[in-house]
């Protein structure tokens, strides 16, 4: 039997979503691990914790092996954005595929639960729509996205094979666009380019017509959805998609961000980069049936907190 409090492991702990989660799990009363190496996580994300007796930090890569003992491991740790992830592309499948490994070998050892950070990227540029969890992607092997991309579905593959041959207890989330504080400012993501670019007034730069789609959730109903697979029972292993069915133009993002910031920035047409997906849009039918979860807070009302959030850091 076990005392105390449940001891929870987080790679990537201080990235974006990382940081939230770990603020979430100390919020239930968890002993929280943090475990990142700083490639593109930041000690601001998580210097409010430090503090904390029940919050623990410790510098390493996942791609080796770490050993500790938890109840239970999230793996996040994976660059995220194109901007990041295909920096070190090498670095990148390594820390998926490599990281998966080590994540999971530690799990098997200790007999803990793993969640594993899967993304939408594995649906590629999809031929159906919405994505629905049994669709197998149309993805370029050898794009210059196939790094995050293959690596993530590699990272799948590991975690399905370890639960058939050793029994792991897992959990496997699909991750489709997510925003809130803590993005980084140049990580390229959308939300954080569309928002910084206002608050500057420099030009929003649109890739392609603007016509591409993509679907945003909010980083607190996303950790809420990670909070509730974790929890569910054993036999629910995933994967599931977590995200915002919501579906918006990019064009119609950078328009509702003009005008929350109220900036009169200009908006700018650029070449659309390679393989970028042209519809990006979850069924979230599973997760309404399974975890009863769905996303509560609207476009707007995250976009606004976002704002805030980069206009504090930019002034």
């Amino acid at each position: 039997m076990k005392y105390g409090r449940k001891r929870v492991l987080v790679t990537g702990g201080a990235g974006f979503l990382g940081s939230h989660l770990c603020e979430r799990l100390l919020g239930m009363g968890a002993d929280v691990l943090c475990v990142d190496n700083f490639f593109t996580g930041s000690k601001d994300n998580i210097a409010h914790l430090m503090g904390n007796p029940y919050f623990e930090m410790i510098r390493h890569d996942v791609t080796a092996p770490l050993y500790v003992e938890v109840d239970e491991i999230y793996n996040l740790a994976c660059p995220a954005s194109p901007v990041h992830y295909q920096r070190d592309p090498v670095q990148t499948t390594k820390t998926s595929v490599h990281g998966a490994i080590n994540m999971l070998d530690l799990a098997k050892r200790i007999g803990a639960k793993i969640f594993q950070a899967s993304t939408s990227e594995v649906y590629g540029d999809p031929e159906v729509h919405p994505q629905t969890e049994d669709y197998r992607g149309s993805v370029n092997t050898i794009g210059p996205r196939a790094c995050y991309d293959e690596g993530k579905r590699c990272a799948e593959t590991l975690f399905f094979d370890y639960w058939r041959q050793h029994g792991t207890r897992i959990k496997v989330a699909r991750i489709f666009n997510t925003y809130g504080p803590r993005m980084h400012p140049d990580d390229g993501r959308v939300v954080s380019n569309f928002i910084v670019q206002a608050l500057e007034g420099r030009d929003i730069t649109i890739y392609g017509d603007g016509s591409q789609t993509r679907s945003f959730c909010y980083c607190d109903d996303l950790i809420e959805g990670f909070i509730r697979l974790m929890a569910s029972p054993d036999d629910i292993t995933g994967p599931i998609n977590l995200g915002n069915p919501g579906e918006f133009t990019m064009l119609q993002l950078a328009e509702t961000v003009l005008r929350l910031t109220d900036s009169k920035a200009k908006l700018v047409f650029l070449p659309l980069p390679a393989d970028d997906p042209r519809q990006r849009q979850p069924d979230i039918t599973k997760a309404r049936a399974v975890l009863d979860w769905q996303p509560t807070v609207a476009l707007e009302a995250g976009l606004l907190r976002t704002i805030d959030y980069f206009r504090a850091k930019i002034a």
